[in-house]
């Protein structure tokens, strides 16, 4: 019989042969390929030493095509859990030198159990995805080890924060439980995202096209929405999770960390007084309306590279966490089109879930016209923003710079569909439509009939414009509840957020609504 001593360094010993993953030459061919190995991603993303690996033992039960003699070290993926900046969380990460972390019965049962473990302790879940695919020899025993997984991401929406890093391949069904999740992080030139690969794709269509352009990063970032980073490196992806992160609570039934800022909460914002252009052809940036009035100028933006005429970005407030949704006049105008609705939809939803206030910034003239649009289905997506905005029940607050219009003005959560608060600029214009297209409504047999039809339109225009183009209408119905000097838009939001911070609201009982999609 072995000794005490004996056993434990036959523990050691098997523990270190795991921890070699897939050999040497493996883990030098992973960091040839500008990646860190999985072992590396979990030790850099996890305070030092707080990271206690779950599962270590596990091995795969396949005996089909010669699998009985494989060995798949940790069956190809790690899982565990510890602290991040102090705050615990759960994570796999996929070994891609392990059989290049092919996803089998045991594999998904390892991640299986910390996305449980997760849900019962409430606490947020990451996932590093690196991985060949489905291991083919497991056959519907691989297919179903998806399905677990997808059912307790589905299970685990809106009850704690769900973040995936695409750090590698990514392809087939593998897809489907990232874009379940609440955020997806891809790193440029090393991940990719498909359902059906280049090689495929041309047997099927003829068409020819890269790995990158088909499902890179820049891909998935620009074009599709599907991700909602392009990260620089491994290492650079662990940060800005991190970052995502601090922002958020550990699950539904607990609010966003406060954090202590040295920016005053009184402090104005004087740039601001200015940032409005005197002609309503001219643009602006509406990042630097919510530069100036940020805790410390600072704010998190996903989906920075996608439907650019909507920002939405997590910052803080007098140290509280808030979610901002914002038209950006520089972009299209800040109309509303299909891909910005269900860019700020889904953000809403997110917020509402996990207790982050909401702020609306409103410029907007107005849906995107065109067939294109139309046939896009921008009633329907339009339509998701209305739900969301009435759906949600965390303070929310809207502020009107300049043009708010039409549908749109009720699509960027107007008091009408539940804002607490709307605060307006007096370079606010919330009007039905703008001045030129009513002229055309209202006026048209005044204009046809005038001896100068240009000089008659110009009149009426200027005189709706005199007439609407201001927030006063809407203040005297009580649709404003307050008018501000824009360089006090700071204090004034923190304040609101500071008496809104109690509110309570609860839905009708239901099972679950049917959202527009």
């Amino acid at each position: 019989m072995k000794t005490v001593a004996e056993k434990i360094r036959e523990l050691k010993e098997k523990e270190e042969q795991i921890k070699g993953m897939g050999g040497a030459k493996a883990v030098e061919k992973q960091r040839a390929s500008g990646k860190l190995t999985a072992r590396e991603r979990l030790d850099l993303f996890f305070d030092p030493g707080t990271f206690r690996e779950t599962d270590i033992f596990v091995t795969h039960r396949c005996v089909n095509f010669g699998m009985e003699k494989v060995e798949i070290p940790a069956d190809g993926v790690v899982t565990g859990f510890g602290r991040v900046n102090n705050r615990p969380v759960f994570a796999f990460a996929q070994d891609f030198t392990s059989r290049a972390g092919s996803l089998g019965e045991m594999h998904s049962k390892k991640i299986c159990k910390v996305m449980d473990l997760a849900l019962k302790a409430g606490v947020p879940f990451v996932g590093f995805n690196d991985s060949g695919g489905a291991r083919i020899q497991e056959g519907v025993d691989s297919l179903s080890a998806y399905g677990q997984i997808f059912y307790r991401n589905a299970i685990a929406s809106g009850v704690i924060p769900q973040i995936s890093a695409i750090m590698g391949p990514t392809a087939g069904g593998a897809v489907y439980s990232p874009a379940m999740t609440d955020f997806v992080f891809m790193v440029k030139n090393t991940s990719y995202m498909f359902i059906t690969g280049p090689d495929v794709i041309k047997s099927v269509t003829g068409e020819e096209i890269s790995f990158e352009a088909l499902g890179g990063a820049m891909a998935h970032n620009t074009k599709s929405g599907v991700a909602h980073f392009a990260c620089e490196s491994d290492a650079d992806a662990i940060d800005q999770i991190k970052r995502l992160l601090s922002y958020l609570p550990n699950n539904n039934l607990e609010d966003p960390p406060l954090m202590p800022t040295a920016d005053p909460a009184g402090r104005e914002a004087p740039e601001l007084d200015s940032i409005i252009p005197d002609s309503a052809a001219q643009s602006y940036d509406m990042h630097d309306v919510i530069r100036a009035i940020v805790d410390d100028g600072e704010f998190f933006e996903p989906h920075a590279l996608f439907a650019g005429n909507m920002v939405v970005a997590l910052a803080r407030l007098g140290g509280r966490a808030v979610g901002i949704i914002a038209n950006n006049p520089s972009v299209l105008a800040g109309c509303l089109d299909c891909d910005a609705a269900d860019k700020a939809t889904r953000f809403i939803r997110f917020c509402d879930a996990f207790n982050i206030p909401l702020l609306t910034i409103a410029d907007v003239p107005g849906y995107l016209p065109g067939s294109d649009q139309e046939w896009q289905g921008i009633i329907r997506h339009g339509a998701k923003l209305l739900w969301c905005y009435s759906e949600a029940t965390v303070p929310k607050i809207t502020l009107v710079t300049r043009k708010d219009y039409g549908g749109s003005y009720l699509a960027m959560c107007s008091q009408d569909l539940g804002a607490d608060m709307v605060i307006a600029w007096p370079t606010a214009e919330i009007a039905v439509m703008g001045a030129s297209g009513a002229a055309n409504v209202i006026f048209r047999k005044e204009i046809k009939a005038a001896a100068d039809p240009v000089a008659k339109r110009a009149e009426i225009i200027d005189n709706y414009e005199n007439l609407l183009y201001n927030p006063y209408i809407a203040a005297s119905r009580g649709f404003v509840d307050q008018v501000i000097t824009p360089s006090q838009t700071r204090p004034r939001l923190i304040e609101a957020l500071e008496i809104l911070s109690t509110k309570r609201e609860t839905l009708p009982a239901k099972k679950h609504g049917n959202i527009p999609v």
